[in-house]
Parts: C-alpha cells; structure tokens; sequence
C-alpha cells in the first residue's frame, strides 16, 4: 500500500507548535518527519519526532479500567466503556447530590493545547451543563509575569515577533534557553542568525545553558530569587550615572520617582547598590554595573526575561522591575528593542472557541484572589484554587478558607502528583479524596490514584487545529494520521458519551468536523476550510511586529490599556490591595528559603528545576528514545561535590523536611557554587520508605503561592549527601 504523508503538530505545553509530516502505511506510522520548507521553518525537535515510539508504546493505555488495589497502588481491571461510563456518572451524580457541585474539582491541565480537543474547553462545558465545579487558577508557567504585564501594561501582548531581533544592538537571554523550552517556534534560527549578524549576546542564570553555550558571548550566573535585586542594581547605575531615558519616562511611564526614590534609598537609607546587590546575587558588583552600563548604551537592545526566574517566591518582583529597565532605557515600541514582558504576538489565535457557558457558581462566590489571575478567563469564574495551592485544598477545605470541601477530582491532561508542588502532600490528598477519575494516556504517577481510569487517544489519532505557542503569524491543521488504538477515545468523544448520562440534552450539538469548520470561520487570516487541511501548515504573511510601536509614536491616540493610560511603574490598583508583600512599585522582596534565611543553615543549597529537552512538563519520561540522550542527573557544582566527597556519577541523597529522592550526580562547573538542579518531569516513583527514586523535584518543593500568584517551584532548600 501507497504510504500517504499526513501532515499535523503536536499538542503538549512544550514551548512551541512545529509541522509534523507523519508517514503513515497501511493505517501503521512509519516515520516522522518536519518541516523543510522555506526558512523560518517551523522545524519540530526531538520529542515531536519521538511520537511514533509514544503512540504505540507497550505501557500506552488503551482500555477503561478500575481500580482493584488500594489507591496508588497501581492495580487495576479491565472494564467495558458502558460499565465505567456508568460508573463515572453514579460518582458526579452522589457528590453533586451528596456535598453540591462545588465538591467537585476539575483539573485539565496543559497536556493537550488545542483549539478543539485541548485547552479544557469539552470538559469546562460538560461541567458547566452539569451545574458547576471547582476550578483552578493560575498559570504555573508564568503568573507572576501575567500579575505584572496586567498592572504595569494592562495586556498580555507584549511581544516583538523573533525576526525583530536582528535589529538589536544587544540581546539579553535572562533565564531564556530555547535550546531546551523553545519559547516559540524558531527562536533558536533566529538567535542563531542574530549571532551569526555579530549582535552581543548575554545570558543571565544560574546555569551555563544550552543557550549559553550555544549563542552568548558572555554568561553571569546569578542566584535563584536574586534576580530582582540585579535589575534595581542596574537601575541604581543607571540613575547615578546619568544612563537613563528621562524624556521616554517622563512621556510614557508614571511612577519613576518612587522608583528611583526606593532605588536610591531615599526612605530608608539602603542604597541598591550593585555591592548590596552582589552579596544577595552572588554577581559581583563590576559585572552587575558594566551589564547596566552596556544595556542602557547599546539602544536598541533586547532584554528577554523568561518564565523561570518569575517561578520564585516573589517572583512577580523580578517582571516588573524587568519591564522598568525596559522604559529606563527606552527600548519599548522601537524595532530592535523589547518590552521584557509576555511576548504574546496579536495574531496567530482563532477568533472563535467553543461556546463553554459560563460556571453556574460564579455568582455569589468570595474570590479572596479577585485581581490576581491575570489570564484565564474560565479559571476566573466560580470557585477557584490557586495551582499551588490544590492538595491543601483538598486536605482543609472551608476550615481553611478554601472555597469548597471538595470530594471528587476529576482529572484530565495533567498529571499534578509529578508537576504540582509538595508530591508528600499531594499523596495524602489523593487517598483523602472519595472519588478519583483520570483521563490519561499512561499510567502515570497521578493515574495510579484513580478509582476509574478512561483512557485517551493522542492528537496523531483525532483532528484538531494547532494554534502557535506564544502566538505567531501561522496555524497547523492537525490532520488524524491513524485511527484511535485500542478503545482510547478523545475528551470530546468521553464528554459527548458521559453527557446524556448526567441527563444533560443537546451537549454534542456538532460533529467533530463541523466544530472544527465553526472554530476555522471568520478568520480573515485562515484560507477555506478545505484548503487550510491540505496545507503543510498555513503561513501568514504578516509583517515584522513590534509590541507598544502604536503607542509610542502617537500615546494620545494610542494610550497603553491601564488606567493612566501610561506604563505603570507605579499601580494604584496595586497599591489598593494593600498588601505589604505587593508594593505598588517594583522591588526587591527577599524570598523565603533564600541563603537569608536561618533554614539555610540546615539546608544550604538552593534548587532550582527547569525544562528538560527530552520531556514537554512530564510528558516523554516513559519514551526511551527520548530519555537516553540524555540521563536524568542532579547537577552540581564542582565545589560543592568536592565538600561533600561526591563524584561524578555517584548516588546522592537531595532532602530536606518535605522529602527525599535519590539520584545520580552530574558534577559540572556550568552551574554557580550554592545552587543544584534537577530538571523537572521525571516520573515520582517511591519505594517502601516513600523515598522517591524516579528523579521528581517536586518531592522537595514547598506548596505555596507568591502574593502576585507565581507558581515559586525555583525557590526551595535541600541539602546533598553521597548514598
């Protein structure tokens, strides 16, 4: 038989959305091969190319299942869908009727980024029909960037499209690898081509990175949760050296002068010094001040903060005092310039969604967190649970504060034993629960609690449309390639056959097909229908995008969308929140678990976790064409090996009061002395003691949220021992 190329994207949260041209035989995947068009290619990495292996893996699951152990055990029977539809309806229905709708939490999470059969939009209007739920909120990625992008732009869509960079003059990556997270299709062509063009490249992290290593001409390690304190130091030389752009704040920004006030130590006597800044950052002080001097020099000049450094206790802090240097240098709204903020691009998103409804307990609900969330609208209505904070929701409920007692987890696309923060605590949470279901595709570690486990198909066996990472100026038509193995079904097809069971009428109002016509409509960008699916992947032909350019050519006619119609560097909106942990202008917070912190004394390293290049979150852990590139590894430094007697490739213990795990050791100099890493996703795999020796950091992380809401998984103590 003729072998046909069907043309699709995948669909996880792994930082871009790149063409996948799959060869597909006698209904068998063959081979899977990318994009080899005209450059910029939307070339997929070694993950996207490793679906062949994940889609037809022995460990894949393919029949409903029961469980028959006791929960977390991992034992389960095969079942009929009949019999475990029928069994997932009587649950929703007693909780809703027992406790009320709000004692069921619902948790997609980012497993599956599609414009159909992802963004949690099939089960957010199941729930919706059914009479609400219990929700999330948060973006784990990056909601302290959204907290300050909303209060000191007033918009997520911050970005230059990646071509702009080589305008600039000089780049700086600040926690930026996309050798490893992507951070938008194509950013490496055009780093390389920005480097290639003899731009100054620089990168800021705790880490020689692939980024590093690959594109900077220089590398400044600084601590995890210091970030901020460089910044207001590279203010400080700014302002007493005369470096910074008057006219552009005085024009476009409000609130400089308190800034500058608190830089200089106006109130309180403490000059922000880089010699205050290097005794919290580890940067020294010279590095600190000849970085400012080149940033405010160099116009135009790129500074790209990534999403990890804003992963900290404060980390909303280390964005906004981003954004100040920005406007300090006057490098927003000019082509070579950044706005150090979201990147979000106004194109490359569907003017349509499916209809979800709205939660039927948003009204009247106390939302302790109203004006927080800054991003997701159907997180934002009904009760609500910081991303962080879920198990212990589950564990205090009201008692606590927590809007619901919350009995049942229904889960899908997510996997948050592994990826949520605390795994100690999320365990106990598990076993409180009355009712665990999980729509999954493995038998991952949160699957392994399920009382009912439904099982998935994956994008290669279903058609959606793929929407870019970050936005940008193309759309991928997902094409299915092979039909469903096994009995796996889509969320759609689960929700359209739970549906009539929960005696709710008219829920699959479409076929697949004519939601996936509707969602295509009114797209002036898009093509026909027909036409858009028999393309490698539609490509727009936008032009070279500069975020806020409107509004610094003319800000009467184009003012920035906050309430003074200027950038805030100074909110009011803040400052009515009242909370001393939330200054109204930018700062330096100190974090918990810092070096400051008397915890140090026991635990004197800092952890930070990061996005592997064989795993998308916890995707891939299981795949082993992807896992043996690279060994799952503890890095540290070679200093600190040295005074605990470890080497190179040793078993060492990582604790501290949240847990244990074990691991090998990666003893390197391409990470600062006082820091170790894991990278996040390995698969929690515990032994009789409850010592995790599947490799997952979050064995160690601390539960809690920032007061902008960051999701701090890089601030957390441990300490090392060789085994």
């Amino acid at each position: 038989m003729a072998t046909r190329i069907v043309t699709t994207s995948c669909s996880y949260d792994c930082g871009g959305r790149c063409v996948l041209k799959v060869h597909v035989e006698d209904g068998v995947v063959r081979r899977i091969e990318t994009d080899d068009g005209d450059e910029p290619q939307l070339r997929a990495c070694l993950r996207g190319r490793a679906n062949r292996q994940r889609v037809y893996a022995p460990d894949r699951l393919l029949y409903p299942m029961k469980r028959v152990g006791e929960r977390g055990e991992g034992k389960f029977q095969r079942v009929s869908w009949d019999e475990a539809l029928d069994s997932v309806a009587r649950e929703l229905l007693r909780v809703k009727d027992t406790y009320g709708p709000a004692a069921m939490f619902f948790y997609n999470a980012s497993g599956a980024l599609t414009a159909f059969h992802g963004m949690r939009r099939p089960f957010t209007r199941l729930f919706n029909m059914f009479g609400g739920y219990t929700s999330r909120w948060g973006i784990a990625s990056y909601e302290g960037l959204a907290f300050a992008c909303r209060y000191t732009y007033g918009t997520m869509t911050t970005g230059n499209s990646r071509d702009d960079l080589l305008n600039s003059r000089l780049i700086i990556l600040w926690g930026m690898n996309p050798p490893d997270a992507l951070m938008r299709t194509g950013t490496a062509h055009w780093l390389t081509r920005a480097k290639e063009a003899g731009i100054r490249i620089i990168c800021v992290d705790p880490r020689y990175s692939e980024a590093a290593a690959t594109f900077a001409q220089e590398w400044l390690p600084v601590r995890p949760g210091a970030d901020a304190a460089v910044l207001v130091a590279m203010a400080y030389v700014m302002i007493k050296e005369g470096l910074h752009d008057q006219r552009f704040l005085d024009k476009y920004t409000v609130g400089f002068e308190r800034f500058r006030d608190y830089v200089l130590g106006v109130d309180d006597g403490q000059p922000r010094t880089p010699g205050w800044a290097e005794a919290i950052s580890g940067m020294p002080a010279a590095s600190i001040a000849a970085l400012a001097r080149e940033y405010a020099t160099a116009k135009p000049a790129a500074l790209l903060p990534a999403w990890s450094p804003g992963r900290t206790a404060y980390g909303e802090q280390f964005h906004r005092v981003a954004i100040t240097l920005a406007a300090m240098t006057g490098n927003i709204g000019i082509p070579g310039g950044n706005a150090a903020g979201h990147e979000g691009l106004p194109y490359g998103a569907l003017s349509r969604t499916m209809p979800v409804g709205q939660n039927p307990l948003g009204q009247g609900v106390e939302r302790a967190w109203e004006g927080l969330n800054a991003y997701s609208k159907v997180d934002r209505e009904g009760p609500a649970v910081h991303v962080a904070k879920g198990f212990e929701a589950v564990l205090e409920g009201t008692k606590a504060g927590y809007p619901s007692d919350v009995k049942l987890l229904y889960l899908i696309a997510g996997n948050p034993l592994n990826q949520a923060l605390n795994t100690n605590k999320g365990v106990a949470a598990l076993k409180k629960l009355e009712t665990v279901i999980v729509q999954e595709q493995f038998m991952t570690p949160t699957a392994r609690f399920a009382d009912i486990l439904l099982p998935v198909n994956t994008f290669l066996e279903r058609s959606d449309v793929g929407t870019p990472f970050l936005t940008g100026p193309y759309f991928i038509f997902m094409n299915q390639a092979i039909p469903s193995q096994g009995e796996s079904k889509s969320d759609w097809q689960i929700a359209c056959e739970l549906a009539p069971r929960l005696g709710i009428a008219n829920y699959a109002e479409k076929s697949e097909e004519e939601w996936l016509r509707y969602l295509t409509a009114n797209n002036p960008s898009l093509p026909d229908y027909d036409a858009f699916r028999s393309m490698p992947a539609f490509k727009m032909n936008a032009p070279s995008h500069v975020a806020f350019r409107e509004q610094v050519q003319d800000p009467v006619k184009n003012p920035f969308p906050t309430p003074s119609g200027k950038i805030e560097i100074y909110s009011q909106r803040i400052a009515d929140m009242n909370n001393p942990m939330l200054p109204p202008i930018p700062e330096y917070v100190e974090a918990w678990e810092s070096p400051a912190d008397p915890l140090s004394t026991k635990y004197p390293l800092q952890l930070i976790s990061t996005h592997s290049k064989h795993r998308a979150n916890s995707v891939f852990s299981n795949v082993p064409w992807v896992t043996e590139l690279e060994p799952h590894a503890l890095w540290v430094s070679f200093q600190d090996a040295v005074a605990r007697g470890i080497k190179d490739g040793d078993s060492v213990r990582v604790f501290n009061d949240r847990g244990e795990m074990r691991a090998p050791a990666k003893v390197t100099e391409r990470i600062m002395p006082g820091v170790v890493h894991i990278p996040a996703g390995a698969w929690y795999a515990p032994d009789k003691d409850g010592i995790d020796r599947g490799g997952c950091v979050n064995v160690l992380t601390r539960d809690e949220m920032s007061p902008g809401g960051a999701f701090p998984d890089n601030t957390c103590l441990v300490q090392v021992e060789r085994v």
